[in-house]
């Protein structure tokens, strides 16, 4: 437990995360994590929502409409990057080795959840961690209407950046001591981020275990 905590304080060291060149890092974060399939265990979300937070306390020199406009840029090239790596690669996906930074069910996450929302996904996808990094490359494998993805790309980056960003400067805006709380609200957005894919995946075994 104490490793975990000293990797905590680590990651929200502001001083080597998100100053000195941080900024640059976070679009970097982003643009990997919303299109290059090996960026789905990068921290988009509680970055994002710790940019706004450094941003309201001055940590980050970037103002804060340069750094929303920034970072929905980031996200929407990410997906269009993501989209185009599926779209060559095709079906060929499906046949590749499972590696540490590839795994096929990854994909099929991405399926089931385009299956049950459609175009949609590509929205919804960007809030949680696994299918905003692979939703946008199956839609590639799929060939997903360029014009109608572009659509959802800029709608799907635009909500994600501003909810997120947007919801950390006004907190540290009207909360400035929350600079001081990093560690403990890393890991609650680690918790909330991660409650969405341990109920698909219990759905699902509880579904296979039906099945049987």
């Amino acid at each position: 437990m104490e490793n975990i905590w000293e990797y905590l304080q680590n990651l929200t060291d502001a001083q080597s995360i998100l100053s000195s060149g941080g900024f640059y890092l976070l679009l970097i974060v982003v643009f990997a994590e919303t299109g290059l399939f090996f960026g789905f265990f990068l921290p988009g979300d509680y970055l994002l929502f710790l940019a706004g937070l450094l941003s309201a306390a001055g940590i980050i020199q970037v103002p804060i409409y340069t750094l929303v406009l920034s970072l929905i840029a980031a996200g929407i090239l990410g997906n269009y990057t993501g989209y185009w790596f599926g779209y060559r690669t095709g079906p060929v996906l499906f046949s590749k080795n499972d590696s540490f930074f590839f795994k096929k069910r990854y994909i099929a996450v991405a399926e089931e959840f385009y299956a049950k929302y459609g175009g949609m996904a590509l929205i919804l996808g960007r809030f949680f961690p696994i299918v905003r990094t692979f939703a946008p490359i199956f839609a590639g494998v799929v060939r997903v209407d360029l014009k109608k993805f572009t659509i959802y790309n800029i709608v799907g980056s635009v909500a994600w950046v501003t909810t997120l960003t947007l919801t950390g400067y006004f907190l540290g805006r009207r909360f400035p001591e929350l600079k001081d709380y990093l560690e403990y609200i890393v890991l609650g957005l680690i918790i909330l981020t991660s409650i969405p894919l341990i109920i698909a995946f219990v759905r699902k075994r509880y579904a296979k275990s039906k099945e049987q």
